[in-house]
């Protein structure tokens, strides 16, 4: 009995050892986030690059766009972010090179690279292949689609994309003519409320002021009679 429950505990460790193991591998790809995002709309992606190597920094990383109409990085002290754009403007790429001085992100550590963009394609995933340079000239290519299920050894960052709406466009493109404003609405309605409840008040002062001015009169008269 005891040697089974030995062998099992030691198969659960060796199990969970794998999966964290497997975890660990799966979390020091490049990656892209974008929680939300949506087909057609615009959105916040987040690049985040872990270094890999034991004894090298990464010192640039390069994403390819989607032929995108709008692409703004965010200041990043240390870095300097240049977007590609092709002849007809729609962003192709934009890279972050590490300023002189500035030794990267380290051996064991990650940075995040954030980009406003849209809008964003009408599909239900968008890939953004990426290249990793270290500090030793080494470039890794995050480039490799997944097929059958099976993750390739350097698999392209990719996003899944809600699908699209009527909000996620008008939201851009102006505001739309035959919906309210949720603010103007919400405000006409605390109005409407507020104006209600003055009346109401109004209403019941007056009926008290003449109830009480009733109230006064008869006592001047009972007191005459007496």
């Amino acid at each position: 009995m005891n040697r089974t429950v030995t062998r099992a505990l030691g198969t659960g460790a060796l199990s969970a050892a794998a999966m964290i193991a497997a975890a660990g591998v799966a979390s020091a790809h490049v990656t892209v986030v974008a929680p939300g995002a949506a087909q057609g709309g615009y959105t916040v992606l987040t690049v985040r690059v872990p270094t890999e190597s034991d004894t090298t920094s990464t010192t640039s990383v390069s994403v390819d766009l989607p032929d995108l109409t709008s692409a703004r990085t965010e200041p990043m002290p240390g870095w300097t972010a240049t977007v590609e754009r092709s002849a007809d403007d729609k962003a192709t790429g934009v890279t972050w090179t590490a300023d002189p001085g500035n030794p990267g992100v380290g051996p064991g550590q990650f940075q995040q690279f954030v980009l406003s963009a849209g809008p964003l394609p009408e599909e239900d995933t968008v890939s953004f292949p990426a290249r990793q340079t270290y500090s030793d000239g080494k470039v890794v290519a995050w480039d490799q689609p997944t097929t059958d299920g099976a993750e390739p050894e350097y698999p392209a960052p990719t996003l899944e994309l809600a699908a699209s709406s009527a909000d996620e466009h008008a939201g851009h493109g102006g505001h739309s003519t035959g919906a309210s404003d949720p603010a103007t609405t919400t405000a006409a309605a605390e109005s409407s409320s507020s104006d209600d409840t003055a009346l109401w008040v109004a209403g019941v002062a007056l009926v008290l002021g003449a109830l009480g001015a009733a109230l006064g009169l008869g006592s001047v008269l009972r007191g005459r009679r007496s």
